[in-house]
């Protein structure tokens, strides 16, 4: 059986996002967003990616900061 290799792509920028387990490895923010009775997008549900740098040019224009802690043990 053929191992078949899934392609993560920044739906920002359409960079392709590395997650083989090699050294040049990139992390990702993936969002599901399922849609509720009050939104005019009921029902729907919407998905994205961002690579890190389209992430940080998203939240650096943000009005509150996004919460950061740091982890104590990194696996």
């Amino acid at each position: 059986m053929e191992k078949k290799e899934l392609r993560i792509i920044c739906n920002c920028c359409g960079k392709e996002i590395h997650t083989e387990p090699m050294a040049d490895r990139e992390e990702y923010l993936k969002v599901t967003k399922e849609w509720g009775y009050f939104s005019r997008k009921d029902g729907e549900i919407h998905h994205f990616i961002l690579c890190e740098s389209c992430y940080d040019r998203l939240t650096e224009h943000f009005c509150i900061p996004v919460e950061k802690k740091m982890q104590t043990e990194l696996l």
